[in-house]
């Protein structure tokens, strides 16, 4: 028996959506460990391609493949949402790991069993490790909205090492570097009981942000950590973070096959003598929606692709933010969860439009330009 082929993949061109999540900001989803793959899972399975990043798909020990998924870092996100660069799909990539100087013996041989565990079970590319010449001397901040951020006392330390992960193959580079461990203890209680902000993210961001900025090279963080006490307590939302030594297996596993980025001319209406079906390489006015917490649509990602594609503000999704999309004059439709979002995902890649779904259905009225005065005065 033959298989039929579904329409819409013989006559539509792949549909691609961008989820995004900020990290360090709180989202009642996405601010957690990896709390936000369920959605992106969801997301993938209505879509042809989806476009997303650490922050939603880093669940520390825990990861689950999509084959359809693209693992992009936040800052490679933005040059690609503004048209600079292009995503290219990859079989695997040779990962490079840079430890941090500052991680004492015995936590940097979890990192590397961790490393060896990846070589072994998932069957996974490394070339050998780098120590930076320096501690990194990494620094956790809050902002007054809540909001996390941090500093990298030594950034030229660890550019050397990517430097060098780079020299010894690496197409892709996964940095472990050593956090403080006295962070402040409300707020880490608070996010292990599944109501606070990251007191992480902020700075990991910096530290991948800087990689990928300087060598386009995939790029993602792992935090070096001392083990924290039992406690029985915790939100299953932060419960990935308390199962082992080290966050580094969903890094790994992302950057395996996290695209390449690719710097030259972007395809404009998709000109320049090929088709988005031909084409090897993504580019942004490639893709259909972008998805996003209603309460953070500050980001550059939806602001550059708002122009062109479909955006959805997830109300649900609350942050330690108040940007909305309307204070900057971002169309956008609002839905009240992810469960609605992934279903107008699946109406707008079918062709539907969404009030067709509902039981009102308005009759079409005769389109008049606000100025246009009626011929008989009425």
């Amino acid at each position: 028996m033959t298989q039929a082929v579904p329409a819409q993949a013989a006559t539509s061109r792949p549909y691609t959506a961008v989820l995004v999540v900020p990290t360090g900001i709180g989202a009642a989803v996405g601010g957690y460990a990896g709390d936000a793959l369920p959605v992106a899972r969801a997301i993938a399975s209505v879509v042809d391609t989806l476009i997303t990043h650490p922050n939603v798909m880093n669940g520390a020990q825990l990861y689950w493949p999509l084959p359809n998924a693209h693992y992009v870092e936040g800052y490679g996100l933005d040059q690609f949402a503004a048209g600079r660069w292009g995503l290219r799909p990859v079989h695997r990539n040779r990962i490079g790991l840079v430890l941090d100087a500052a991680i004492e013996a015995d936590l940097r041989w979890r990192h590397l069993q961790a490393a060896d565990a990846a070589r072994a079970t998932l069957g996974l590319d490394l070339t050998d490790y780098v120590v930076t010449d320096a501690p990194l001397a990494v620094e956790l901040r809050r902002a007054e909205s809540g909001a996390t951020w941090g500093t990298i006392g030594r950034p030229d330390s660890l550019l050397r090492a990517a430097e060098r992960s780079r020299a010894a193959g690496a197409e892709a580079i996964a940095v472990v570097a050593r956090f403080p461990d006295d962070t402040d203890a409300d707020a880490l209680q608070d996010y292990r009981q599944g109501h606070g902000v990251d007191p992480l993210a902020g700075a990991e961001a910096v530290i991948s942000h800087l990689v990928v900025r300087t060598l386009r090279l995939p790029c993602a963080h792992a935090p070096a950590l001392s083990p924290l006490p039992l406690d029985t307590s915790i939100s299953p939302k932060s419960a990935a973070e308390e199962i082992g030594y080290t966050f580094l297996p969903c890094v790994l596993a992302g950057l395996s096959r996290a695209p390449q980025f690719v710097v030259g001319p972007r395809l404009s209406d998709f000109g320049g003598g090929s088709s988005p079906t031909s084409s090897p390489t993504l580019w942004a006015d490639q893709v259909d929606a972008i998805v996003v917490p209603a309460s953070a649509c500050g980001g550059s990602a939806l602001l550059n692709l708002s122009r062109r594609a479909l955006a959805i503000a997830v109300e649900a999704n609350t942050t330690a933010l108040a940007v909305s999309p309307e204070a900057l004059g971002i169309a956008v439709v609002r839905v009240g969860s992810y469960l609605e979002a992934v279903g107008l995902l699946a109406a707008h890649r079918a062709g539907v439009h969404p009030q067709a779904l509902t039981a009102q259905m308005p009759q079409l009225k005769e389109f008049r330009p606000a100025a246009e005065v009626h011929p008989l005065g009425r």
